[in-house]
């Protein structure tokens, strides 16, 4: 009575506990696990196992879909809460913070949750507040279920609290098919209507009933525990108990049929159909019941397997008579009657024979009762009369009706003797039938479908069918014939994608003159789509389909899928050509007994290549995919940037799995995928003959109602991207050692040269295009910057002592090129106002120095950009040289272990280190002291003046906003230990720079604030504060001084970090609160602030430095 994962075996003491169903009877015997003895008696006192919870691919079938559901309800309130909750739980776990991880899911679950009730509009769209709360119920306990799920995986929780997740595997057990279906309904109606609601229901209940009711061990229950003795298994073994499967099977058989009697109440008895209706929902799944029974599905009724056999066989023959008669009426003189050629009452006669005799044989032989000469007798008697009966239905001569009772008879003695040619000769009879049903009722018609004459397309379904009846016979042959399963069912494969894909391009139906549109169900390919690939797994797990076939089968079935979203009339082929070459990594190669890579290195060049040629086959549908998403024709560099990047993605595969090992294949990948990147934000201009070898895409860019539509586009010149692409190119190919400057000093010249000028020509042309006695210049600007920054990363022999220079030149050309901008910029505009008569005077100096403002702003963003730069790498190059002095103090109190262990090296092995160490360019301590102590002053110069224009930028562009200090005095971080212009400056002092310079950039800007209001004669203030200039100046100055004591303290804290008495930070907190209050300036009310914070800051500080002291002492 129970599934065949939990029969008992009386040669394998102990069970196994898989994630699925049919692997759960793997056993271990002690031949396999000589612990198992010793381990069962040491945790026969536990109960419990804490383990990965095996049941999440269950979980996730049904929680999965519901949560996708509820957001799409919520909206993007719910979207954000739960990507901000999530984001934080992730940040915890990572902390190792589990308990605050598993808080944080829950708090995000919880806050999302409120954010679907005021974002939801439940009330409203259901018309109803009983449904509108009803729905909003379902909705939180499906929210409360998905918690209870991420809470199992938690294994601290299930080392903690084992009781508890026993509860919670349970719950989710109870819980899942009763929401999951409820949820799932909801869905399907809300896309497809409320007609069939009842039958979506029971459709679901079946599904989740066979996943989640049907007897299951628990995921925590330990293999010892879960063996047992008698072939009884303990119930509390089970996941679920009795209760919660009683109320399984209830749900099962009368929540379809109440659901439809709540929905279609006024119409319940108007017709013979609609009382069919109410049958059909309570024993089609009464049926399914009595099957699962077989799997223990009613092992709470009783587990007497004779009493169960009785069960399902009185109930089931009346629930098959009834379920047969009300398909009579609802299904097949309803829909198929004009196929019916025997006039009444013999037709319901036949009919009924017909259906009910082929299932009460199907049902006898599922349930195992034809297993003598008796009942293959009845078995195949029954199927003999079946066959005659339905042939005579459909019209077939009564002169040829021992053809299909010959052919039932085949097919019965295939079931009971197992006889393969017994099934040939049914597929030859069976075929002959077919081929006279098409031809007698379609052949003659003169109806154009799919885009084809009818006669064609019953060719194709002829041979769709005779292949479909055949595959079963070749799939038992030996194994020697198994390339003929692989043909039969790859040719079936082709001509199913052949007729969907002519459904969907061509959705009409021509005939006698008229044109009416047929749309092919999509639910159809996906039905499809999933019965293949389903076959071909059961197929390829007993051996009986070989790895190719898989693969092609594989990404025939799933190239199906790219017609519900793309509808381009090749689409289907496409997805199947890129399918095919981005699969075989996944697909034919797995072998799960190596660890080394089957995949030989010219088969993943071979594989790489096919890739790029598929992808280039497939730019046409490439096109129409970016057409659709931007709604106009892509431009050339999209479209192969398109082509690029997903020729990456396509190759991750082969390197990921196969040449994860081989850096230049990580390398070469990176750089395609970069390509692809550059090319689609850049978008740079490209020959036409590179993309312009298709009919598709001429049509589209040669259209003439693009203007009509689109309008005109300002032209601008694009060709200076290409620059920039090639900088970033080769900047990527030196970071990842495509291109070896590291190790050859020459080509290190050319590489920062090419790239300075690159970037050179680039920003010139882009942001400088009117200023052409500039480009000079800045062409010069860009490549002393990679000059500098390439050698100092990696320098050579003479760098050191040239680099100065270099940065030299660079500070030098800033001022230069900042007044020749301007100077040129007012030159030619003096010069041409006598030819620019119709211009007025004034217009032309306006047009001009706003050109010059704007064109210095970009010259100062530029060189604070370059400094930065500088500026970092300095910082960067001496913090490797710290970490590499460390390094070297380690390795000389390590110096004897280092020396036997160099010694066990092979000869070759410390040759090779010893080039690799002479070949790579060091910057050691004592070469910085000898010949880069110029390091540090040039860093703090770069820092200076970056720190100097970014005020200068923030002046011009906001006015000087308050706000930009803070963001602006972190550069000062970049400041380094120089004994020329900064001395006793270390490490220790690296924050005060930024403190000093907030207090002291406030404090300038609130005098000069005051000046400018008394110098000025602003009259407007001594309304506000009522009194004259100088009451205004005394006020605030001295609620500036009031704030100086805070300041002065926390700097010099900041500087030497010394202890000084707790109570002098807290006296001075109570100073800076007039400021607060009273000032009628918004820079002394942050000066303020700041005080306060600083305060609490120092004293919070020098408290907790006071309890470290004590902990070490």
């Amino acid at each position: 009575m129970f599934p065949p994962e939990l029969h008992p075996r009386t040669y394998h003491p102990y069970m196994s506990i898989s994630t699925s169903a049919p692997s759960l009877s793997t056993g271990y015997g002690p031949e396999r696990n000589p612990n198992a003895v010793n381990g069962s008696r040491s945790l026969r006192s536990s109960r419990f196992s804490s383990t990965p919870f095996i049941h999440n691919a269950r979980i996730a079938a049904v929680l999965v879909p519901v949560a996708g559901f509820l957001i799409d309800l919520g909206g993007t309130p719910v979207v954000v809460t739960l990507t901000l909750g999530l984001m934080i739980a992730y940040i915890l776990d990572s902390l190792s913070l589990k308990t605050g991880s598993f808080f944080a899911v829950w708090f995000s679950l919880i806050v999302s949750q409120f954010a679907f009730f005021f974002s939801s509009s439940l009330i409203s769209s259901f018309n109803s507040v009983a449904l509108g709360l009803l729905a909003l119920s379902v909705c939180c306990l499906a929210n409360f279920l998905i918690g209870v799920w991420v809470s199992l995986q938690f294994k601290w929780i299930q080392i903690e609290y084992p009781t508890i997740v026993l509860a919670l595997e349970r719950l989710l057990f109870a819980c899942c098919p009763i929401i999951g279906s409820t949820i799932f309904t909801w869905a399907v109606v809300s896309a497809v209507g409320m007609v069939n609601a009842a039958y979506y229901l029971m459709v679901f209940n079946c599904i989740f009933y066979w996943l989640f009711s049907i007897p299951r061990l628990s995921s925590f229950k330990m293999k010892q525990d879960a063996s047992y003795h008698g072939g009884n298994i303990p119930d509390d073994n089970l996941i679920l108990g009795q209760l919660e499967s009683c109320v399984h099977t209830l749900n099962l058989l009368f929540f379809p049929l109440l659901f439809h009697i709540g929905s279609h109440y006024s119409v319940m008895f108007v017709s013979g159909a609609a009382i069919c209706d109410l049958f059909l929902l309570f024993f089609v799944p009464f049926l399914f019941q009595l099957y699962a029974s077989t799997r223990g599905g009613l092992w709470w009724v009783t587990k007497h397997e004779n009493q169960l056999q009785s069960i399902r066989v009185v109930n089931g023959a009346i629930a098959l008579v009834v379920v047969v008669i009300c398909l009579e009426v609802r299904v097949v003189f309803h829909s198929f009657g004009r196929y019916i050629q025997v006039p009444p009452p013999l037709n319901y006669l036949l009919v009924t024979i017909t259906m009910l005799g082929g299932s009460a044989a199907a049902g006898a032989y599922a349930l195992g009762m034809v297993s003598d000469a008796v009942s293959s007798i009845g078995f195949t008697a029954s199927a003999v009369v079946v066959s005659a009966a339905g042939a005579i239905v459909v019209g077939f001569p009564v002169l040829y009706v021992p053809f299909p009772s010959v052919a039932g008879f085949y097919l019965a003695r295939f079931f009971t003797k197992k006889s393969v040619s017994s099934y040939f000769t049914f597929v030859v009879l069976g075929s002959l039938m077919v081929i006279w049903f098409v031809m007698h009722n379609y052949w003659d018609l003169n109806i154009w479908m799919a885009g084809m004459p009818l006669k064609s397309f019953c060719k194709l379904i002829v041979g769709s069918v005779i292949l479909a009846m055949a595959v079963p016979g070749l799939a038992i042959l030996p194994a020697q014939f198994r390339f003929l399963t692989e043909i039969g069912l790859i040719g079936h494969a082709l001509l199913l994608c052949h007729i969907e894909n002519r459904f969907f391009t061509y959705s009409s139906v021509y005939y006698y003159g008229l044109e009416d549109d047929v749309m092919y169900p999509s639910y159809m390919v996906v039905i499809t789509t999933f019965v293949g690939l389903a076959v071909v797994r059961r197929l390829s797990v007993d051996n009986r389909l070989g790895s190719k076939a898989v693969w092609v089968l594989t990404c025939l079935y799933s190239s199906k899928l790219a017609v519900l979203f793309v509808t381009s009339k090749g689409v289907l082929w496409v997805s199947a050509v890129l399918l095919l070459a981005i699969s075989p990594p996944l697909l034919l190669y797995r072998d799960k007994s190596r660890t080394v890579s089957k995949m030989k290195p010219w088969q993943g060049y071979a594989h790489a290549a096919v890739v790029a040629l598929s992808v280039w086959f497939c730019r046409e549908t490439v096109f129409e995919a970016l057409q659709w998403w931007h709604g106009r024709p892509p431009s050339d560099g999209l479209l192969l940037g398109s082509c690029f990047l997903l020729t990456g993605l396509a190759c991750i595969p082969i390197v990921a799995l196969h040449f994860s090992h081989v850096m230049s294949a990580k390398r070469a990948l990176v750089l395609v995928v970069a390509t692809g990147l550059l090319f689609i934000l850049m978008q740079p201009p490209i020959p036409l003959s590179w993309t312009y070898h298709s009919d598709v895409i001429k049509a589209a860019r040669q259209s003439a109602d693009d203007i009509s539509i689109y309008g005109f586009f300002a032209s601008k010149p694009t060709w200076p991207s290409w620059l920039l692409i090639v900088a970033i190119l080769l900047t990527l190919a030196s970071v990842t050692s495509t291109i070896p400057i590291k190790y050859v000093v020459e080509l290190r010249i050319f590489y920062a040269i090419a790239i300075g000028i690159s970037l050179g020509i680039y920003i010139s042309a882009e942001y400088f295009l009117q200023a052409a006695i500039l480009h000079a210049l800045i062409i010069v600007t860009m490549v002393c910057t990679s000059v500098f920054v390439v050698f100092t990363h990696f320098p050579s022999a003479s760098s050191t002592k040239l680099l100065p220079w270099v940065f030299a030149l660079l500070v030098a050309l800033f001022p230069v090129t900042y007044l020749l901008e301007g100077q040129v910029r007012i030159n030619k505009s003096i010069l041409g106002d006598n030819s620019l008569q119709d211009m007025a005077e004034e217009d032309s100096k306006l047009a001009t120095l706003l050109a010059v403002e704007g064109a210095r702003t970009s010259l100062l963003g530029l060189y604070a950009a370059i400094f930065m730069l500088i500026a970092l790498e300095v910082k960067f190059e001496l913090a490797s040289l710290m970490r590499e002095k460390v390094a070297d103090r380690g390795a000389v109190r390590h110096s004897h272990s280092g020396q036997s262990s160099s010694t066990i090296l092979p000869p070759r092995l410390r040759f090779m280190q010893q080039r690799k160490a002479s070949a790579v360019p060091s910057f050691t301590i004592k070469r910085m002291a000898a010949e880069g102590a110029w390091m540090p002053a040039v860093g703090n110069v770069a820092t200076i003046l970056c720190f100097a224009i970014c005020l200068l930028l923030n002046a011009n562009l906001t006015g000087g906003s308050n706000r930009a200090i803070f963001f602006l005095a972190p550069i000062l971080l970049l400041l380094n230990q120089d004994s020329d212009f900064v001395a006793g400056f270390g490490d220790k002092q690296r924050y005060f720079p930024v403190v000093v310079v907030i207090s002291a950039y406030l404090v300038l800007t609130t005098l000069l604030g005051i000046w400018e209001n008394i110098w000025h004669g602003n009259t407007g203030w001594g309304l506000d504060v009522g009194g004259p200039d100088w009451f205004f100046a005394v006020k605030n100055l001295a609620l500036l001084i009031l704030t100086f004591p805070s300041h002065i303290l926390f700097n010099r804290f900041v500087w030497s970090y010394t202890k000084q008495a707790d109570s002098m930070p807290l006296l001075t907190i109570p100073l800076n609160l007039p400021s607060v209050l009273m000032t009628d300036i918004i820079k002394v009310k942050i000066l303020g602030l700041l005080g306060v914070i600083y305060s609490l800051a120092q004293y919070l500080i020098s408290r907790q430095q006071y309890i470290s002291g004590m902990k070490y002492i």
